[in-house]
């Protein structure tokens, strides 16, 4: 089975945590880097790891540029065509800068909003997953004020995909928490509506489906039940809803999953850490943990056959 690791940014931390990383998954795979050779090579990627050159430059450790950008999201691109292709089981992200790329001239929300365009995804969504809490979001980067205009069918949808995630992972029935929007959510209607009008319906579609699901619950709780295993995934509306509880909880460990897609991905949860950039002190936790999870994702991962027939994504 081989697998893609993207370099991500190679003014960050990218080349350095896959160097770090691969003695510790060593065995799991056959790897394929891909990404701009002669950084890759520099930051000490051994020469028996074949790379797959998508060009670019040199860059300064640190410094946010263009060019970066620009090598960042080549890299990106050529391991989705690869994983498209076949020709790889599952493509694992390093850290890239929204900023840089963007300075490259390419509009860019994020790794799951991109990959979904290449694929033709009709849908896509973010699951943050370790062995203590999985996260599964309605809505990830967009304002806010866009977040909380709550779409039923969304909402149903997530539940659903986060339930078929959650399998994947060996969870027989999974247990599902669905946060609500609002403080306490809603309190009954006592601080607003959107929770009864807009979560609860699609709660109960979820159950009537099968799924075992319960909700909308406050969420100031729900994250603590959740750790202490009264539920296996916890479906939040926003980012930070979902992300700050994740990331307190297991920063090193936790796992960025793109859901919807006919490609597995998985990430690390962090960035790009431009302030230790090239300074050997980068921490490679994450990237072994999403490689891990890409490799037992992708042994009994659901194909691209499978997805086109569920009408997933356009050929």
């Amino acid at each position: 089975m081989k697998i893609v690791i993207t370099m991500g940014d190679p003014a960050g931390v990218g080349p350095e945590i896959i160097v770090k990383a691969l003695p510790a998954v060593e065995g799991l795979a056959e790897w394929i880097i891909a990404g701009h050779s002669p950084t890759l090579r520099t930051a000490g990627l051994p020469g028996v790891v074949p790379v797959l050159e998508t060009g670019g430059e040199c860059v300064e450790p640190g410094v946010l540029s263009a060019a970066a950008g620009r090598s960042a999201l080549e890299a990106v691109r050529a391991a989705t065509l690869l994983c498209l292709a076949g020709e790889t089981a599952a493509m694992v992200t390093a850290p890239v800068s929204k900023e840089a790329i963007t300075l490259s001239g390419e509009p860019f929300t994020g790794h799951t909003e991109f990959i979904a365009g290449l694929c033709g995804a009709r849908e896509s969504r973010m699951l943050l997953a370790s062995e203590r809490l999985r996260v599964i979001h309605v809505t990830t980067h967009m304002p806010l004020r866009r977040a909380c205009e709550l779409d039923t069918e969304r909402i149903r949808r997530t539940i659903e995909l986060g339930n078929e995630a959650c399998m994947r992972l060996g969870f027989e029935r999974p247990r599902i928490a669905v946060c609500g929007l609002n403080p306490h959510a809603g309190e009954h209607g006592l601080f607003g509506d959107e929770d009864e009008r807009s979560i609860a319906p699609a709660v109960r579609a979820a159950r009537e489906a099968g799924i075992d699901a319960e909700g909308p619950l406050p969420a100031d709780t729900v994250f603590l039940k959740a750790v202490r295993g009264v539920y296996d995934l916890v479906v939040a509306m926003y980012h930070d809803q979902g992300h700050i509880p994740a990331k307190l909880l297991g920063f090193e460990q936790t796992v960025n999953v793109s859901l919807g897609l006919p490609v597995i991905r998985t990430s690390v949860d962090h960035g790009t850490a431009f302030d230790i950039a090239g300074k050997g002190v980068a921490d490679a936790g994450s990237m072994v943990e999403a490689i891990r999870l890409a490799v037992r994702m992708a042994k009994g991962g659901i194909t691209a056959e499978t997805q086109r027939r569920r009408g997933n994504f356009k050929d």
